[in-house]
């Protein structure tokens, strides 16, 4: 099919802190030559933040350095953290407060601020758009074209108006364009699909170890102005979870009388019965968290995986005609539990090294090797090397000795202890199979602390195109019923945080697995930990999933 296309300089696919950041990045550096750069930002989700999910406690050093006057400019940043709170749940009643002393540097939030990523984005999408960038939010990135010479040149949008079968509505087809750039930077954030295939079209992953995950659950809260503290941010690890099936959650106090809440659940996890959404709604119980949500209103509800497998799998950053940048390179420091100062400055990076070989009379479709150098020679290296110890220490040794060897090397050893410690399986492989792991009897949800699945997603805004092709692919369509459930009792169902996979009968007899696409929020959580890896996630039409007002 001959379609229509746009030339520009560099696309950046996804309007998230990463390709934001990038974005002003390259207009800035226009400006100062005196030249100009032409930029485009696509995003799939219906508006800029519409698809944002974060803690987020912010620190706000790459900002200071992209927007200097951001306080001026009206950057919402609008409560800095006043005290941070760190417990040990050693039970579903228990709990230890720890010592600030013995709370590893990374931990401590000084200086930095409890926000809204969605409404960053909003306001970092505002002024790229200021600065001459195009933003196109409702477009999903489909595919990555490439050319004969195996050179990245652009992307294509997906169609709009295809019916599930994959045939044109009528009247309402419209079809996808070429966005061909000198430059493509890819800012999916965790698991993009597009960066997925250009991991193993250009063996990007070939010198780091395999990349590690984690799913954030979270919702907002009204909760009692008598019991807000603006500012407070709360920090648990232990109960619900353990050294087998590790995570940690966060209370928020934001502005408004609002609280974020929610829980990080490792998908190194090994029990196949454990539900991470079933996880989060008992937390909520705990007498740390439930002296803050009792008598509130839960008004929102998301889901999202991050990429934490820090420093040590990082894989290489550019291929001909392109980069990785943010979560679609794995930036986040997890001994921070923090990702967006790093995503910016990534995009920041990838921004200096396009501008310079698009000032200097580039044409593109080489690598941006000044890239890979800028981020040797930048803090968010220093950053990233200084923590890479965290997650596989948490691994290794379980919460206790694994937090102790944390502390040693945080504290004293500034997080330069010369040992690097390597996690080298990939989280799907960790799973145990069903008979050989205790089976969880989750409490029914009261409807006051705790909710079910489908009352959960109605809150978050998902909404689909109901007639359109299922963006949930099975590679083997045999696999769920004859493997994984006989293996696993389908962890699919459990794993997933909106009720988009379920086991039902078959008409025929038996079983089958039964996709509620519509259901979907988008987080890769199936992509990452189907123990097959037999699930693949790609973008349904531009403009769907989830509409988060300000997670």
């Amino acid at each position: 099919m001959e379609r229509e296309f746009m030339d520009f300089d560099v696309v950046i696919v996804g309007a998230g802190p990463a390709g934001l950041s990038a974005a002003c990045r390259l207009k800035q550096k226009a400006s100062e030559a005196g030249k100009e750069i032409s930029v485009c930002v696509v995003e799939k989700g219906s508006e800029v933040g519409a698809h944002s999910l974060s803690g987020a406690v912010f620190e706000p050093r790459a900002l200071n350095e992209l927007f200097p006057d951001w306080k001026e400019m009206g950057a919402p940043l609008n409560v800095p953290v006043k005290r941070d709170d760190i417990y040990l749940f050693k039970s579903a009643e228990k709990a230890q407060k720890i010592p600030g002393l013995f709370v590893p540097k990374t931990m401590h939030n000084e200086g930095n601020y409890i926000i809204s990523l969605g409404n960053l984005c909003r306001w970092l999408a505002e002024q790229a758009e200021n600065l001459g960038v195009e933003v196109y939010p409702g477009f999903a990135a489909q595919e990555v074209l490439i050319n004969d010479a195996g050179a990245v040149y652009g992307i294509l949008t997906g169609d709009m108006g295809v019916d599930r079968d994959g045939n044109p509505k009528d009247g309402m087809y419209a079809p996808g364009m070429e966005l061909r750039a000198k430059y493509t930077l890819f800012a999916e954030g965790c698991r993009g699909h597009l960066g997925k295939q250009l991991l193993a079209r250009y063996q990007l992953e070939s010198d780091c170890d395999p990349q590690h995950y984690g799913i954030g659950i979270k919702e907002i809260w009204d909760i009692d102005p008598a019991k807000h503290e603006e500012g407070l941010v709360v920090h648990t690890a232990g109960w619900p979870l353990n050294d087998e099936n590790p995570g940690g959650s966060f209370l928020y106090h934001t502005e408004n009388n609002q609280v974020a809440v929610g829980l990080i659940v490792d998908l190194s996890y090994s029990n196949p019965h454990l539900s991470p959404f079933d996880e989060f709604q008992r937390y909520k119980h705990h007498p740390v968290i439930k002296q803050y949500l009792e008598g509130g209103t839960r008004v929102s509800y998301g889901a999202r995986a991050l990429t934490k497998g820090g420093f040590n799998s990082i894989p290489k950053m550019v291929f001909p005609g392109g980069a990785l940048i943010g979560c679609d390179l794995g930036t986040l420091n997890f001994a921070k539990i923090k990702g967006n100062h790093t995503a910016m400055k990534s995009g920041m990076l990838a921004a200096d090294a396009a501008a310079e070989a698009l000032l200097g009379g580039s044409e593109g479709g080489d690598e941006l090797t000044a890239y890979v150098q800028g981020y040797k020679n930048s803090w968010l290296y220093d950053d990233l090397y200084r923590s890479r110890n965290f997650g596989a220490a948490i691994h290794k040794f379980g919460a206790l000795m694994g937090g102790a060897f944390n502390f040693i090397d945080q504290n004293i050893f500034g997080g330069k202890i010369p040992i690097t410690l390597r996690d080298q399986t990939p989280d799907y492989a960790r799973l145990k199979k069903a008979n050989e792991a205790a089976k969880i009897d989750y409490p029914k949800p009261d409807g006051k602390l705790s909710f079910d699945k489908l009352s959960s997603v109605f809150i978050s805004n998902t909404a689909h195109e109901a007639n359109q092709p299922v963006h949930l692919k099975l590679t083997d369509p045999s696999i769920p019923v004859e493997q994984n459930l006989p293996l696993y009792d389908e962890p699919a169902q459990r794993y997933c945080p909106a009720g988009v996979y379920e086991i039902v009968d078959a008409d025929e007899g038996g079983k089958r697995l039964q996709i509620n696409a519509e259901n979907c929020v988008h987080c890769k959580t199936c992509d990452i930990k189907d123990p097959a890896q037999n699930i693949t996630w790609v973008p349904p039409e531009g403009g769907g999933g989830p509409n988060y007002p300000n997670m």
